[in-house]
């Protein structure tokens, strides 16, 4: 069993406590959320990467990063460096996080200037996570190509677009990005580590983003250390980075958020 294999099916494990029937009203009543910002909008700036901070405590390939660290410290963090977007892990057993972690990091940058939007980084099998990420105050999920069938993925998509959220897809290879397409994705992110092997390498991203269509949000994730390898993506066409690792490390990650900006 490959690792994005085990991480599902005790997603689906324990998941399963919390699945009930779930009514369109209890989707539909967060469609217009007042002060939600739109992920799809922070990711289209006019010059430069936009880019997303991710708070990751720990992970299957790199083990523990911050343990310990409070992830309204660490969005306080992100905010104040200008970030354009924010993403929370919530998997506790693999990433260390929790949905209160989402909850706390929106709590924080509620009414503010600016707000970025929160993506939750999670994996989700059942509408019933949307909902919950609607809750915590979430501006959209993910939706990991590779580990659903069609079925799921549409009916996450339809979950998230009946709560007004937006779904970054996350694909590996082309018949990722066949599948997303034919979902109707409007924002797709390479994730340029193979979730089954947990290798990395930035020229995923350099073969499949120049493959999207004009109308779609290219967004490059992992493997980000550096302003070399941000100026690698963008030149393949990403509008946007996800870095957690990296940034999670960096006593100050203003000065890097702000180079990629500059790209």
């Amino acid at each position: 069993m490959d690792k994005l294999t085990e991480i599902m099916a005790w997603k689906r494990q324990e998941v399963e406590a919390r699945i009930r029937p779930i009514k369109d009203a209890e989707l539909e009543r967060w469609r217009n959320t007042p002060g939600r910002p739109s992920f799809a909008r922070a990711l289209q700036r006019e010059s430069g990467l936009a880019v997303i901070s991710e708070i990751k405590r720990k992970s299957p390939s790199a083990g523990a990063i911050a343990e310990g660290i409070d992830s309204v410290e660490q969005a306080r963090k992100y905010y104040n460096a200008g970030t354009d977007a924010i993403s929370v892990l919530t998997d506790e057993k693999y990433f260390g996080g929790t949905i209160k972690d989402l909850w706390d990091v929106n709590d924080l940058l509620a009414n503010r200037d600016d707000t970025p939007p929160t993506l939750r980084k999670d994996f989700f099998v059942h509408p019933i996570q949307v909902l919950e990420a609607a809750e915590a105050g979430a501006s959209a999920i993910l939706i990991i190509v590779r580990a659903l069938p069609d079925e799921d993925m549409r009916v996450l998509y339809e979950a998230a677009t009946q709560a007004g959220l937006d779904a970054l897809f996350e694909i590996h290879d082309v018949r990722d990005l066949d599948r997303a397409v034919k979902a109707n994705a409007s924002i797709i992110g390479v994730n340029n580590r193979d979730l089954s092997r947990f290798v990395t390498d930035l020229s995923i991203s350099e073969e499949l983003i120049p493959e999207f269509p004009s109308d779609v949000t290219a967004v490059s994730e992992s493997g980000i250390w550096t302003l070399e390898d941000g100026e690698r993506v963008h030149a393949a066409g990403a509008d946007a980075v996800l870095i957690g690792e990296a940034l999670m490390r960096m006593d100050d990650p203003a000065r890097f958020i702000e180079s990629l900006h500059d790209i």
